[in-house]
């Protein structure tokens, strides 16, 4: 059965998200890992080399402003799991609002980004890239300081990279993970009407919270 934006989001609310063994495979499988990444919220660290970069960068940050060109360029790299039907259906669920993009702009380039899906009070990050240094960290402290704002509760991380561990990520069980879901799920929270700020007001707002 061929999967749907449906199903997929069906998946989701489980605790369950789609992977292809690379970009030629045409085939997707679900995945349910026993340990699972989590950003936590109220936990984002912030180097203070990262603190510099933001206050003095040029790069500019929008949203959903190129949905597929973010998911294009996480998937433009010799080893992905974004094959054609994992884009569709990221796709299809970007155009009902369901799957969201943060992009991070120096002038005209795309040079880094985040997509992920939203559930509830839940942000299902998918998939990153950087194609400048800092633009990656960059893009994921802005996305924390919008799904603050937005009322969220779950950054889901799928998997824990050295990355993500740097920046305040972790590990938690797969009990633990399926009950924070069942909680953010049922709570309301909203991606798309905080504003968007530039990294120097994201990070002066993160260095007031902690």
């Amino acid at each position: 059965m061929r999967l749907t934006p449906d199903i997929l989001m069906q998946g989701y609310a489980t605790g369950i998200f789609p992977m292809a063994e690379h970009r030629d495979d045409p085939e997707v499988f679900w995945v349910d890992p026993q340990r699972r990444g989590v950003m936590p919220l109220d936990g984002f660290h912030v180097s203070r080399s990262l603190r510099r970069a933001m206050r003095k960068t040029s790069f500019e940050v929008s949203i959903n402003q190129d949905f597929a060109g973010v998911v294009d360029a996480c998937a433009d790299r010799a080893d992905t799991w974004i094959n054609t039907e994992i884009r569709r259906l990221y796709i299809a669920l970007h155009r009902t609002r369901q799957a969201h993009s943060l992009e991070i702009w120096d002038a005209s380039q795309l040079v880094g980004g985040v997509y992920g899906v939203t559930l509830g009070a839940a942000f299902f990050g998918e998939s990153m890239f950087s194609r400048r240094s800092n633009a990656s960290k960059i893009a994921l402290a802005c996305l924390v300081d919008r799904l603050l704002d937005g009322g969220f509760r779950l950054f889901d991380t799928q998997f824990l990279t050295e990355h993500l561990a740097s920046l305040g990520g972790i590990e938690i069980s797969r009990a633990a993970y399926h009950k924070a879901l069942n909680i953010a799920c049922d709570l309301p929270a909203d991606f798309s009407a905080p504003p968007v700020r530039p990294p120097q007001e994201v990070v002066q707002r993160i260095t007031q919270r902690s």
